[in-house]
């Protein structure tokens, strides 16, 4: 099976699985998607959703963290993975949402990822399920269903990225990394299957006899 077959197995098979993809974390607006976007970072959409679910009710503007300050941001998400260096991230980025951009999120990759705190994914990520935009933000999970699946060879994630855009469609990109997503949480774990069990690995590489290693991201 050729690369253009196993990518038309992974997507019928995806549609069937996955229908539906909505968007694990929850926001109110494109600035609160922006901030669980950068909470999430080392850190499960479940807890971080637990953490907003208290901010957002009050805080869901860039002025709004401004008026707050570091350290009452450090105490609202301190259950939350490196907090105090997620803190200082928000509390600096909405400053500059305020100052540069009128409280308002640009809408651009080279804009966002200027913003303290946001990389490449998170930008991915707002500008796919918030903007609409065409783009596949790669994370862990999809970096190793990638390699397991003959996709890519995991050199790392940029590669990964360059890839799946190169294999799929651009029509798919948006609705596609979160079905990945959803896959690799439920049927290709990190610590399971290894290549050898779920179904889109048995039928894609149905002669693999050896558990697959892939590369981290």
């Amino acid at each position: 099976m050729n690369e253009a077959q196993r990518a038309e197995v992974i997507l019928k098979i995806l549609n069937q699985t996955y229908p539906k993809t909505p968007i694990p974390l929850k926001y109110r607006n494109i600035f609160t998607l922006l901030i669980s976007v950068l909470l999430s970072a080392q850190c499960t959409d479940i807890n971080v959703n637990k953490v907003t679910k208290k901010i957002y009710p009050k805080h869901n503007k860039p002025e709004h963290f401004v008026k707050l300050g570091r350290k009452k941001i450090e105490r609202l998400i301190k259950s939350i993975g490196i907090f105090r260096i997620k803190a200082k991230s928000i509390y600096y980025l909405s400053k500059t949402l305020v100052d540069k951009y009128n409280g308002k999120v640009p809408r651009t990759f080279e804009q966002l990822e200027e913003l303290p705190g946001v990389g490449h994914k998170t930008a991915s990520v707002v500008m796919s399920q918030g903007f609409g935009y065409p783009a596949f933000p790669i994370d862990t999970h999809i970096h190793r269903l990638a390699q397991r699946w003959g996709l890519t060879n995991g050199k790392n994630v940029f590669q990964t990225e360059i890839d799946l855009k190169r294999i799929f469609p651009k029509k798919y990109w948006n609705k596609l990394h979160l079905q990945i997503i959803y896959y690799g949480r439920e049927y290709c774990k990190a610590r399971e299957c290894y290549g050898l069990s779920c179904k889109i690995c048995t039928t894609c590489y149905p002669k693999r006899k050896k558990p697959l290693i892939t590369k981290k991201a």
